[in-house]
């Protein structure tokens, strides 16, 4: 697994097994990061390190120096790609992560120093640190990273929330914000160019002479490919399961007749490219430092890598992900428009969103009233007071009333005892906040982006590992998503505009076609999705069962899972989202068990 880790506190008496040490920079290494992608500046007292895709110069690092030696932290994220900065100034040691959780950051104090690494297994194995039951039961009832704050999934591993930096100085660690809560607004118009540029410099900033590849199926991952193939050849793949009914396949088709450069070959499904059908044999899923949404879809994912290798030599494949989450906005900013008294322009979206669900403008704006009087902490209250009573009857997350942080079915399948554990972690949370949120939308977008970014994390492992390729996702580049979130969540999301950003930024540009940017249907996963929870559901019970890790935690319990299944069975609503979280959650745990060395002496090797 690639990661990056540093001491600061004297001389290490642990490094990473198999780390390279960065110059310039004291005790910082990194595991497994190719050399061109470790690039520093500057020696000693002022000293700059970028890891990962990052778009700067060598000139423009050498440039940086004056930023570092000033702390004006901010200035070093805005380059195009994704990557971290670890940077010195005198005293001060600067640890940056990116906005979307692809290169997070966590730490942990010793008696003489400091440890951070952007793995948290890492720290939590320097003295085996257990996972901390509550933290996974946040995760799995709420899916925000940021509710508990600075708490990792591990005891004594702090995590740095996003938008704040870590820095270390003799004296201890601190956390420093230093991304704005809420973008400064900008109109629709007036952002698309900056986001065609934004995204423009993404995928350029990812071309290094290797082959290009790309995901070919919507909006988003088809605006991808244009900018690409602007540049070189791509070798473009569609998921084409008959499962699927949807015409992703016949607008990659025409796509690819139309742009030159763009070479494309469809995946047709198959018996396994399902959900759940790799987690019958966990050890054939690459170890990933937090649950991850692929371990539920890897074979659908290794059948569309396959058939890249297949026509190219491993290289960048370009994926659209977080493109929804960017492009478009959930209708919870309805809430945000009433609680700014805007009840006209809320009656208006209301409507709009009432006819895309088939319901009455009274039911839509009814499900964002008690949001729009409410404050975060407030609602944590809330929250807590919900899970000291029993389950909840299922009903669909979409009828649920619009909430800053949800609570998910998988809440109602713990025990009473873990219930009551995250509800005093939730109130301790709610009275410890300092900095809470105003917009619904733009807290929900943040957490909602931290999570694709984790995810994209677990393929990437899995891609790197099994195929040598290197998965980009641009959208979740800090510019990208900066652009992109400037534009109001009502703007972004209005009803009867799909994804009117994209296509305001990229109408009359000649890279993407008119007859992409004119489309306004979107693929799904249902069919493949039915069809695992079907085919597998014998191993899902068994994963989950007995002898379920998280059933010992006391945060799953068997019959509410079993009944989903059933539901299933007869292809009726369910939890899948909750299903979908529950499993990757016991696979991780499970892969915790493996023995995997992590760290050596820094005399003799040892394992820890």
């Amino acid at each position: 697994m690639r990661w990056s880790a540093g001491w600061e506190g004297g001389p290490a008496v642990w490094r990473p097994r198999a780390g390279r040490r960065v110059p310039g920079l004291g005790e910082v290494w990194t595991v497994e990061w190719p050399h061109a992608q470790v690039r520093t500046a500057g020696d000693g007292a002022v000293a700059l390190a970028v890891v990962g895709v990052c778009g700067a110069s060598g000139n423009q690092l050498e440039g940086a120096l004056e930023l570092v030696r000033h702390r004006r932290w901010r200035e070093l994220t805005r380059w195009p790609g994704s990557y971290l900065v670890a940077a010195r100034s005198g005293p001060v040691f600067a640890v940056i992560g990116d906005l979307s959780g692809q290169h997070p950051v966590f730490y942990r104090h010793e008696t003489v120093g400091t440890w951070w690494s952007t793995a948290a297994t890492a720290l939590a194995r320097l003295d085996g640190a257990p996972v901390d039951p509550v933290a996974l039961a946040a995760h799995l009832a709420l899916g925000q990273p940021d509710v508990l704050a600075e708490n990792s999934l591990f005891r004594s591993v702090r995590r740095v929330p996003f938008g704040y930096l870590l820095e270390i100085t003799p004296d201890g660690a601190r956390l420093v914000r230093y991304e704005p809560a809420e973008a400064e607004p900008a109109d629709l118009r007036e952002a698309a160019p900056v986001v065609r540029a934004a995204l423009a410099e993404a995928v350029e900033a990812r071309f290094d002479g290797r082959p290009v590849s790309c995901d070919l199926a919507g909006l988003d991952s088809t605006t991808l490919a244009c900018l690409a193939a602007r540049r070189q050849a791509v070798t473009a793949v569609t998921f084409a399961d008959a499962r699927l009914k949807d015409d992703d396949l016949s607008y990659a088709a025409r796509t690819a007749a139309a742009v030159p450069g763009i070479g494309h070959y469809s995946v047709p499904g198959e018996k396994e490219t399902v959900y759940y059908a790799a987690v019958d044999d966990i050890t054939g899923l690459p170890v990933t430092d937090a649950p991850n949404a692929y371990t539920v879809t890897a074979t659908i994912k290794r059948a569309v890598l396959g058939t890249v290798v297949d026509h190219q030599a491993p290289g960048v494949h370009f994926t659209g992900s977080a493109g929804d989450g960017l492009l478009s906005a959930p209708p919870v900013y309805i809430a945000d428009l009433l609680r700014r008294r805007q009840h006209r322009r809320a009656w208006q979206h209301a409507q709009g969103h009432a006819r895309l669900r088939n319901t009455s403008v009274w039911a839509v704006l009814a499900q964002h009233r008690a949001a729009a009087r409410s404050t975060l902490p407030d609602e944590w209250r809330g929250t807590a007071a919900e899970l000291q009573t029993g389950p909840r009857p299922w009903m669909p997350q979409d009828w649920r009333p619009a909430a800053f942080s949800p609570l998910l079915a998988t809440a109602d399948w713990m025990t009473t005892d873990a219930r009551h554990q995250l509800a005093a972690a939730l109130t301790s949370a709610a009275d410890q906040l300092t900095d809470a949120p105003v917009s619904l939308a733009a807290w929900s977008e943040e957490q909602d982006l931290a999570r694709v970014g984790t995810d994209v994390n677990g393929w990437r492992e899995l891609a790197l590992s099994e195929y040598g390729i290197e998965i980009a996702a641009p959208y979740l580049d800090n510019e990208v998503r900066r652009a992109c979130l400037a534009v109001p969540a009502e703007q972004r999301g209005a009803p009867g505009h799909f994804k009117a950003l994209l296509t305001e930024a990229f109408t009359g540009s000649g890279i993407v076609p008119g007859f992409v940017l004119d489309r306004r249907t979107k693929g799904g996963f249902s069919g493949v999705s039915y069809a695992g929870l079907v085919e597998h559901a014998t191993v899902l019970r068994r994963l989950l069962g007995p002898s379920s890790r998280l059933g010992a935690m006391g945060l799953i319990t068997e019959e509410p899972v079993a009944a989903m299944l059933t539901r299933a069975a007869a292809r009726l609503p369910l939890a899948k989202g909750a299903l979908h979280l529950a499993v990757a959650a016991e696979v991780w745990l499970r892969q915790l068990e493996q023995p995997v060395t992590w760290w050596e002496e820094t005399r003799h090797v040892a394992a820890a």
